[in-house]
């Protein structure tokens, strides 16, 4: 979705308008740490993609209660936004943390050859033997 940067402010009041709702109004247990991690408003501002963020393991939970809980979102953001007409709500899963985490993990386990001392070319400089002396 294009973005201007009206339709950023509007996706960030967005953002923390359904943060509160997620947090103070509704009651599904399955929603508890769930961070919103941004939101993409059309330019007319009827359609809106909503990425939220948890655990790996619950991803299909989240997603399920989301779902059943989009038309009381949707009426509660009617209620607390001024905006002409309430967006349809696409949510979706931000995997980035997931991505990093494993960029990370990654980052850790250096091979043991990339502990070899290389020469200015890149090739592994062999250790003199006793025998060439």
């Amino acid at each position: 979705m294009k973005q201007t940067a009206a339709t950023r402010r509007t996706g960030e009041q967005l953002r923390e308008k359904l943060g509160y709702i997620l947090l103070f109004e509704i009651s599904d247990p399955r929603l508890d740490l769930v961070t919103l991690t941004g939101a993409e408003v059309s330019v007319d501002r009827t359609y809106a993609r909503v990425y939220v963020s948890c655990d790996r393991e619950r991803y299909g939970e989240v997603m399920e209660a989301l779902e059943s809980a989009r038309g009381r979102i949707r009426s509660l953001l009617a209620r607390s936004l001024d905006w002409r007409t309430v967006p349809e709500l696409d949510f979706r899963i931000d995997q980035s943390t997931d991505e990093a985490e494993a960029i990370a993990r990654a980052l850790e386990n250096v091979p043991a050859t990339m502990a070899v001392e290389k020469d200015e070319e890149g090739y592994p400089i062999q250790p003199a033997s006793d025998e060439e002396a």
